[in-house]
Formats: structure tokens, sequence, C-alpha cells
């Protein structure tokens, strides 16, 4: 078995990376840092490395391209970012890039390897999205618009699957705040305990490999969510903004 994971240097994706190979599996990985990767090759031993700034869509065909016909089993769409601030003064420029990492890159990446999945009926795609794909976002309101895209692509592209009775699954993993890179990148800090990385992953592959659907690691993210769907928006846009304005810049 073979799976490719992008944004496998660091967090959630190179725990994944990890979870895997434990398992028996082939990888290959892609992220920006080609150093990073080839530390990885050498640890990792049997695995194929490809760097690729997703942010460019000609990269994220280039990384498909390298993966064709290597039997790839599992697709681990990993790779994105947030950009905290207000919509009207966070750089135009910074969210076209993240919107071409969190949405355009793992579209183009899903569709296609989705294609191959079903001619041969069998495959998995993990889509690693967030609790925020449930919720609106003020002052995350790119990453959370993104993340919204991400769950209700994966929620749509599985009921397809579903009538047609395919064994190709989809799983979309939704956590809340994880302990990684992403609230550094992001230019804030956690406002409720996270989990680490080692169990959203754990949870993921889990979660993939049983068929499940939506993967909600936590039981008071899992409660969140539901109580979420009784909320009136206009209060709920409240309650995030509450939640994300107690976050403190680093």
């Amino acid at each position: 078995m073979k799976a490719l994971i992008t944004g496998a240097t660091s967090g959630i994706g190179l725990n994944i990376a990890k979870n895997l190979r434990k398992r028996g599996w082939e990888l290959i990985l892609t992220g920006r840092n080609e150093e990073v990767l080839e530390k990885l090759q050498k640890r990792f031993g049997n695995c194929e490395i490809i760097a690729a700034d997703l942010s460019e869509r000609s990269e994220v065909f280039k990384v498909y391209e390298f993966c064709r016909g290597k039997g790839v089993d599992m697709l681990v769409n990993n790779a994105g970012y947030g950009i905290f601030g207000k919509f009207y003064e966070t750089d135009l420029d910074d969210e076209l890039n993240m919107i071409n990492v969190n949405i355009a890159a793992v579209h183009i990446l899903m569709k296609l390897f989705l294609r191959d999945f079903r001619n041969q009926n069998h495959g998995i795609i993990l889509n690693v999205a967030s609790s925020a794909g449930f919720l609106t976002g003020p002052l995350l309101s790119s990453y959370y618009a993104s993340k919204n895209y991400v769950v209700r692509l994966s929620l749509a592209a599985a009921e397809e699957l579903r009538r047609e009775k395919s064994d190709v699954k989809i799983t979309v993993l939704c956590p809340g705040p994880v302990d990684t890179q992403f609230n550094n990148r992001a230019g804030v800090s956690f406002s409720m305990r996270p989990i680490s990385a080692e169990y959203a992953a754990e949870y993921a592959v889990r979660s993939a490999l049983s068929g499940k659907l939506i993967a909600v690691p936590g039981l008071t993210v899992r409660l969140g969510v539901m109580a979420a769907k009784y909320v009136p928006h206009k209060l709920l846009a409240r309650l995030v903004y509450g939640m994300q304005e107690r976050k403190k810049s680093l």
C-alpha cells in the first residue's frame, strides 16, 4: 500500500507519515522544504519525495504527474495554513496564496486521484480540514471559509461515491486546536488546550482506514461542532469572534 502525503515535513502530515510507515505503508512525501524531505527520506528509508510549492498550480500538477503509475492507494491532503486579522486588513496576496494551498491544491489533487481511484474501484482520500469547517470565523475569515470548502466538497463527493456503491472512501479530519506550527504561522496563540499532532494523526489514520466520513478528535470539540448546528449564524459569528479575540498576537 502506498500513500501520498502533502505538507509532510511537520505537524499532522509528518505524524501521519510516521503512523502509516509503522503500519507498513510505502510513502510519497511532498512539501516546500527539500532539505527536510531529504532528511525524512533517509530516516524512513522506503519512501519517495518531491519538493513542491502547492500555492503554484503548476506545482500541484507536477506532484500528480510524479505519482502517476506508482500505485498510490491513499491521498492525504494535509498542506494548509491560516492568516489572522480583520478581513479588510490582511494582505491580499498572502490570502490568495493561502486559498491556493487550502482550496485549489486540495481540489485538484482530490479530483485527479479520485478519478484514478474510481477506475480501480479502491482508494482512500483523507482531507485534513478543521472544526473551523463547520463555523464562521471572524479574524480568521479566509481560513475558516477555506476549511468550510474542504468539508463540503468532501461530503458531497462521498455521497456521490456512496450512491455508486463505490469502494473508494473519503474521510475529512476536523480537529480543533492541534499543537503544530499552525498558530505560529498565523500569528496567534492557542485559546484552548490543543491535542498533540501524534493523537490527531492516529485518529485520522484509524478513521480513514475504517471508512469513517467525518473524523473529529476530542469529545469537547465533537460536542462543540454538534452544538454549533443549533446556534443562529449571527450569534455563532459573535461567539467565534470573542474566542479568536482572546488569542494573543505573537
